[in-house]
């Protein structure tokens, strides 16, 4: 039994891949773990189809949530086509679904070799864009992306582009060996993309 969705805090979060092209310090995959504080199992048997997914949704009463969040164990924006989908379905389904929210490193247009911040317009109230730091020297430390300083500049991208199309655009770090200086460089940072600074705690194993 994969877990497809699962509540936390009061919000609906959605797992549809494990694939990401970052490893992240501060990952919880990281020591063979296969849940988080979320969930005890994240890692899925297979990708779950865009009807799977609908199925497991619909097993839930929707209007109970404060916000639906795309996230889990990977990063969700390699399923953009299908999280679209999801979302047409779900707002077809239920006029009074709750804001719908992404957790993304930022990096869809390079993982797809085009602009997807149009196909976000209209069906996405809030994305959150991993920041983890205010130079690419040390987002690379932190994040260690795929490809380097192109992701970060790519991820930048993505974040100003949202930035005109989205209600709300996020930013966020965690808090972990960050000074204040730090932290105040990334909130100019994010500030100067158009989008506001979330500081995260920092979860140990």
């Amino acid at each position: 039994m994969m877990t497809i969705t699962y509540e936390y805090e009061g919000a609906l979060y959605v797992n549809l891949t494990n694939r990401c092209d970052c490893n992240c310090v501060f990952c919880l995959r990281h020591n063979g773990h296969k849940g988080s504080i979320y969930a005890d199992d994240l890692w899925l048997e297979h990708e779950p189809t865009v009807d799977e997914a609908l199925a497991d949704f619909r097993k839930r009463d929707l209007t109970a949530y404060r916000e639906i969040v795309f996230c889990g164990f990977g990063e969700p924006m390699y399923r953009v086509d299908d999280l679209c989908a999801i979302v047409d379905a779900l707002k077809a389904e239920c006029p009074a679904l709750p804001p719908v929210r992404i957790n993304t490193n930022g990096h869809a247009n390079l993982i797809h070799s085009r602009d997807v911040t149009p196909q976000l317009k209209g069906r996405i109230d809030v994305i959150s864009v991993s920041l983890n730091g205010s130079t690419a020297e040390e987002y690379c430390a932190v994040t260690k992306p795929r490809d380097g300083e192109t992701a970060w500049e790519a991820m930048l991208d993505f974040t100003k582009k949202c930035a005109k199309l989205i209600p709300s655009v996020m930013m966020t770090i965690v808090d972990k060996d960050k000074t204040p200086e730090e932290i105040q460089a990334c909130r100019a940072l994010a500030e100067s993309l158009g989008a506001r600074l979330r500081v995260r705690a920092y979860i140990p194993d």
